[in-house]
Order: C-alpha cells, then structure tokens, then sequence
C-alpha cells in the first residue's frame, strides 16, 4: 500500500518526500535502466572497426614521418654530392641513414622502414664506391623498380594478381576469399595492371637519366617519383576495393582486420 509524505511507517519514523516508499512508481531494474541508457542505432562496442584509408595509408607508408626520413639520406646525397666530392655524399647518407634507424630503435618505434632504406642505400653506396660512377648509387633501385613492374605484370598473366595477394595479407589478415570471386578477381588484375605500368613507367624516366649520365636529374627524379606515385596507387586501390565492397552485398570481408 502506497503511503503519503509524513505518514509514519511501520517503525514510526515519518516518511519523507523522495523516499521510494510513499511512491507509486516501481524502481528502474538493471534491466530497463541498461535499455534507457543504450542510444539506438548506437555501434557495438565489440563490434570491429574496420581502418580508414588514411590509417591502411599511413600503415603502409609509414606515416608522415616515414615519408621523411625514407627520402633525407636520398636528399642528402644529391645535396652532398653537388656540394662536395663523391665520398662525402656516400659517407653523409649512409650516416644519415644509419642514424635515423638508431633513433627509431632508441625511441621503441618500428624500424621497418628505416631498415629497408638502409639496406637499399648501402647497396647503392657500395656499388658507387666501387665504381666511382655516382649515377651506380641509383642503379639498385632502379633494378629493383623493373623487377617489381615485370613481376605484377607477370603475376596477371599466371591469373594470380600480386595486388591481391599484397591486399589479402596486409589488410585482410591472411585471407584469400577473394580468388573465388570473379568480380574480385577482375578487379585486383586491373589494378595490378595499373601498378606494373606505373612502376616501369617511373623506372624508366630514372633509367633514362642513368644512361644519359644525368646524375642530378636522376637524384631528383628518385626523390619525386619515389613515394608520390606509389600513395597515388595505393589511395586509388583502397577507394576502388572498398567501392566494389559497398556495392556487393556477399563480398568477401576484404576490409576487415585479422584478430
């Protein structure tokens, strides 16, 4: 029985107004407090967030500051090298190169990249060294560059685009739904395409310059067609999977991060 503000209870001590007791209204259980609290269309908490473009870019690129300092030990070569003699610009990017991955290691950060620019830039700083010719600082990445545009183009004739592959690995957590899937299929081959004629396409203006003996073009030349057409490329795959993604309702979950 509801009782009224002042009525005492059964110990005699008077109700007070606020007191639940003297209220007709039943108490919010944990239950319907959890559902008033919860805002519809609100995402879950447990459900997987799949990484925007710009974080899958700045994944593979490494960020702003990968961006950086892939490109400074190449800068300072050609800046040395105008500058100075030959040796110094060896032994200022080697230097550079070495310290950037030094620092990457002190702070815990990934030295992924950093070890990847230092074992390009050694190769091409012995191989000048050897020869004497500067322009050979530049020959492994521009045999790297053909290797790299022959294999895509390769992997579509065999029917299995690399592009898909990379993707599956790097973004999809090892999973390769995607070759049963003919429009996938398709997909990943054109812009495997694309990725093998804009590879040869940047290797050859570089190989140009390396056989015309232009060696500050080519220092140039590596530093614009370096990561630029390559975040280009990887901007445009990422807009085209996730489109065709959006479209298909049964696609393969292409897009989702492995556990």
């Amino acid at each position: 029985m509801p009782m009224t503000p002042g009525q005492p209870d059964a110990a005699g001590a008077p109700q007070r107004a606020g007191d639940p007791r003297w209220t007709d209204q039943p108490e919010a259980t944990s239950a319907t407090a959890g559902a008033t609290s919860a805002t519809p269309g609100a995402p879950d908490d447990d459900e997987e967030r799949l990484p925007s473009m710009a974080e899958q870019m700045a994944e593979q690129l490494g960020g702003w500051r990968g961006l950086v300092e892939s490109s400074v030990p190449i800068a300072v070569f050609v800046v040395c090298n105008v500058i100075w003699a030959l040796t110094v610009a060896l032994w200022a990017a080697v230097g550079v190169a070495v310290g950037i991955a030094v620092v990457r290691l002190l702070q815990r950060r990934p030295i992924r990249h950093a070890v990847n620019g230092l074992f390009g830039i050694g190769i091409g700083a012995l191989l000048a060294w050897r020869t004497g010719e500067e322009r050979d600082f530049y020959l492994p990445g521009i045999l790297y560059g053909i290797g790299y545009g022959l294999a895509l183009l390769g992997s579509v004739v065999i029917r299995q685009p690399l592009v898909g592959w990379i993707w599956s690995v790097l973004v999809a957590g090892g999973r390769s739904e995607w070759r049963t899937d003919p429009v996938l299929i398709r997909t990943f081959n054109r812009l495997t395409v694309l990725w093998g004629v804009v590879w040869l396409l940047k290797v050859g203006v570089q190989a140009g310059f390396y056989v015309a003996s232009m060696d500050t073009a080519l220092g140039v030349s590596r530093l614009l067609l370096g990561y630029p057409p390559y975040a280009v490329l990887l901007a445009i795959t990422i807009w085209v999977v996730r489109r065709v993604n959006r479209q298909r309702d049964d696609a393969p979950p292409l897009l989702a991060t492995s556990a």
